[in-house]
């Protein structure tokens, strides 16, 4: 008789325990559907924080962009050796010193967006493959999106413009003919390093190329190399842009980045 009263007070209690707990749903049931539709959207509206303020005049850089040449002077830059920039100014661009080298920022970056603009010269004359219009983009100082003149011009595609180079073929060929201006926007996320120097993310990049998609969030496998795989083979921070001299006069233009 103690229990079966005792199983019956249990069962009471949970039953007991699961009407209130309708009672309450039903209660906020009641109380969502008196609200009005306006009141029942406010309750998924976030007002923080709040976005800053970025201007975006056309034809120009955005007002939070850190502008590294706009055609004037190469004060953003140097040499390979930390020395002055030595590549040619000319009509709002800077054109490689074929065989002096690449330069560098003076400034570091991580996370960026990066818009630069460049040009392969149209003197190709007994070139063709990687010999026309070579030269790259580094991120980090290590991680190169290829500069090439791939407008029908053959070569290996994770070589061609817009690849990641020796990693990813670009989704498309979205070269314009030599002489012309071409585009990259650039979204780069750094890669990470532990306390102990072991890689914890890898870099992501993605890549439009006049505005065409061309790598979409691609994995970076490590530091760009012309022989054998890639690899994280070293820990570091924050590094600077590189643009390559591989013998070809390439030039480029309005260049500016925003930290992300």
């Amino acid at each position: 008789m103690q229990n079966v009263t005792h199983f019956s007070l249990k069962t009471l209690l949970l039953v007991s325990c699961g009407s209130l707990m309708t009672m309450a749903c039903s209660a906020e049931t009641s109380d969502e559907e008196a609200l009005e539709p306006w009141q029942q959207a406010q309750k998924t509206e976030v007002w923080e924080p709040v976005p800053p303020v970025v201007e975006t005049p056309k034809d120009a850089p955005p007002s939070d962009a850190i502008v590294l040449f706009d055609g004037s002077d190469l004060e953003e830059w140097e040499a390979d050796d930390g020395g002055p920039a030595h590549w040619k100014l000319e009509e709002d661009a800077m054109t490689v010193a074929r065989r002096e080298g690449g330069i560098r920022t003076k400034r570091d970056f991580c996370d960026i967006q990066l818009h630069i603009e460049w040009r392969s010269p149209t003197d190709i004359e007994g070139m063709d493959g990687q010999d026309r219009g070579n030269s790259g983009i580094f991120l980090q100082e290590r991680y190169e999106i290829q500069v090439l003149d791939s407008h029908e011009n053959e070569t290996y595609p994770n070589g061609q413009a817009g690849s990641v180079y020796k990693q990813h073929i670009p989704l498309v060929n979205a070269t314009r003919p030599r002489g012309e201006w071409q585009t990259y926007d650039i979204i780069y996320t750094a890669p990470r390093f532990d306390d102990e120097d072991e890689l914890e993310s890898p870099a992501y990049v993605t890549v439009l190329h006049n505005g065409v998609v061309v790598q979409n969030h691609v994995e970076i496998q490590g530091k760009t190399e012309w022989i054998g795989a890639p690899s994280y083979d070293e820990a570091h921070g924050c590094d600077s842009l590189y643009l390559q001299d591989h013998d070809a006069a390439v030039s480029f233009r309005n260049i500016w980045v925003r930290e992300l």
